[in-house]
């Protein structure tokens, strides 16, 4: 599949890290690092606009070496880019660690899945069909 991206940036566009890879890395666009305090968000841009078809979104990720090593998360995660979406791909960083955190321009601050999905209509009804769940949720199975 083919999708159309203007790159305002001055990196590289995103892409698979690895052959199987799901996700692409998207870079930081910034003039100067941006210092993010502890529980500070900030959206950091990218340069990056894209066209999706219709039937498709891009879902924006965490990346699990910065979540891991740095505390680095996204807020909104997964994000959704929507097909009518014409606007500047920004992301919304979090600094869950106790120190400061610097992002640096053309840092990997995130991951772009392009997926598939559904657009339904309701069909209002009185009742659900039965099933052995039921309308048990939240931890009713108990810690097996």
């Amino acid at each position: 599949m083919k999708v159309k991206i203007v790159n305002q940036s001055k990196h590289e566009l995103p892409a698979y890290s690895t052959e199987l890879s799901a996700g692409m890395d998207i870079r930081a666009n910034l003039e100067e690092p941006v210092v993010m305090k502890h529980l500070e968000r900030k959206l950091i841009p990218t340069g990056l606009f894209i066209e999706l078809p219709k039937g498709f979104e891009a879902q924006i990720r965490p990346r699990s070496g910065m979540a891991l090593k740095r505390g680095i998360s996204l807020l909104n995660s997964p994000g959704t880019i929507d097909a009518d979406y014409r606007g500047e791909v920004g992301i919304i960083l979090i600094n869950l660690s106790g120190e400061d955190v610097v992002i640096e321009d053309g840092e990997r601050i995130c991951q772009m899945i392009i997926s598939k999905h559904e657009t339904i209509t309701w069909e209002h009804v009185n009742s659900l069909d039965e099933t052995d769940r039921g309308a048990g949720g939240f931890g009713h199975t108990g810690n097996r």
